[in-house]
């Protein structure tokens, strides 16, 4: 995400290095080359302009304490500056008022409209509202299909009329049994076009005022740049929507569209979307972006990931089960499990500082990182899986042979997992605290 503008970004700050104070003459060399990253990254002309007149202005106004160095001071207000321009310290939120709270949702087709719909309804999902998605997209073939398909992923209903093409009478008809039913929330999937043109207008300013929503959001694919700023300013003009989405952020996108779209329509990017897998949704926090353009990662993000997936009763168990040395490989299975439901792994990676230089020419596979340890673990005997030190030669070879794997893999794999055990053992137990107190007083 945002690789090829962090790049760009910090070959210009190095610009300022060494020096002992921000001048207009380095200062303007610094901001030229700024500019050019920005303007490569996507981000439409007058933008870049603005966002670099005010980091001069702030910049010039700055008195650079001794212990700060103008490389230093320089990013920090190009972070406060990234930070403003893509909406501030603002918390994004869902206005989810009504009974039930309708959402409707809006976008060109191949913005990644319905399946974000999908992952939508799922996140409110987790947190214990009941929702159900609407197929009202009666323009595109199997549009109506393939959100059936998406929801019956994520386990959510959905409501559609075989063989009505008038999408308004779709969704009045999904509100109404909505309300009727008890749903809380009633999501929206809305037709879109190719391109923006005068009857997906007026078909969506018939669909907002139908069905009143609460929150209309618009779906944007972040990857094709200042035409996403664009039909984001046309969507706008036409239903004065609450909020956008940004999808496919982990494609080949160059970060112009988080960059342009706040500036240009003045409307709040909500959510982005970063995986084809369901739980691939985050909320857009404006200051960890920033943080992640700058190359200072975003830990808190990770947390959240972490907690999202972490199961408090299932972790007590696995504490007990370490405590008394029983962690068997069912349990390492699902610590996989977990792992995996976080996203994709090199993003996961690039959240922490420094690691998105370290793994940005490494190609991850997520399904390849696990599939090898998937498939020893599951061609193990339900004895073996819970009775590891029952591994000799014959079943490893076994194994080996069932998991498609060699025989080398499996001890590798055994390897590793007794050494996770003794690990989470001197963890739990306090041991490990204790050592490195004492090799810290050595």
């Amino acid at each position: 995400m945002f690789e090829n503008l962090s790049e760009r970004l910090e070959r210009s700050f190095k610009i300022l290095k060494g020096e002992g104070k921000i001048t207009e003459i380095n200062i303007s060399e610094t901001l030229k080359d700024v500019r050019r990253a920005l303007l490569d990254a996507d981000v439409s002309y007058k933008v870049a302009k603005e966002f670099c007149d005010t980091v001069k202005a702030k910049a010039l106004g700055q008195n650079v304490l001794t212990a700060v160095k103008p490389q230093q001071m320089m990013v920090k207000i190009v972070h406060d500056e990234l930070t403003s321009f893509m909406g501030g310290d603002q918390t994004p939120t869902l206005n989810l008022k009504g009974s039930p709270a309708v959402v409707l949702v809006a976008g060109l087709n191949g913005s990644g409209k319905t399946t974000f719909c999908g992952k939508l309804a799922l996140r409110l999902k987790k947190k214990g509202t009941k929702v159900m998605l609407a197929a009202c997209d009666t323009f595109r073939p199997a549009a109506i299909e393939q959100l059936k398909t998406l929801a019956a992923g994520v386990e959510v209903p959905v409501f559609s009329i075989e063989g009505e093409s008038d999408p308004v009478k779709v969704a009045t008809a999904a509100i109404e049994q909505g309300r009727r039913e008890g749903y809380s929330v009633v999501i929206v999937d809305t037709a879109g076009r190719l391109t923006v043109d005068q009857e997906l207008m007026d078909e969506i300013r018939t669909m907002h005022s139908a069905c009143k929503p609460s929150e209309t959001l618009f779906v944007v694919d972040a990857m094709t740049g200042q035409d996403a700023v664009l039909s984001a300013k046309a969507f706008n003009e036409a239903i004065d929507y609450d909020g956008v989405v940004l999808t496919k952020l982990d494609g080949d996108t160059r970060g112009g569209a988080a960059l342009s779209v706040k500036a240009v329509s003045g409307k709040p990017i909500k959510f982005i979307s970063t995986g084809e897998k369901m739980e691939a949704l985050d909320l857009f926090y404006p200051a960890r972006i920033a943080d992640r353009i700058l190359g200072m990662g975003d830990v808190v993000s990770l947390v959240e990931k972490a907690q999202e997936q972490y199961d408090e009763k299932q972790a007590r168990e696995t504490k007990k089960k370490i405590l008394k040395g029983k962690f068997t490989f069912n349990d390492f299975y699902d610590q996989i499990q977990q792992v995996r439901k976080m996203g994709d792994i090199k993003d996961l990676a690039g959240m922490i500082p420094g690691m998105d230089k370290a793994i940005k020419d490494v190609d991850i596979d997520n399904d390849k990182a696990f599939k090898s340890t998937e498939a020893i673990i599951k061609s193990m005997t339900p004895y073996e899986r819970e009775h590891p030190e029952c591994l000799n030669g014959s079943r490893r070879k076994r194994i080996a042979a069932g998991s498609g794997t060699s025989i080398a893999d499996v001890n590798r794999l055994i390897k590793q997992f007794e050494g996770s055990q003794k690990m989470m053992k001197m963890a739990m137990d306090g041991s490990l605290a204790a050592r490195m107190k004492g090799m810290r007083m050595r």
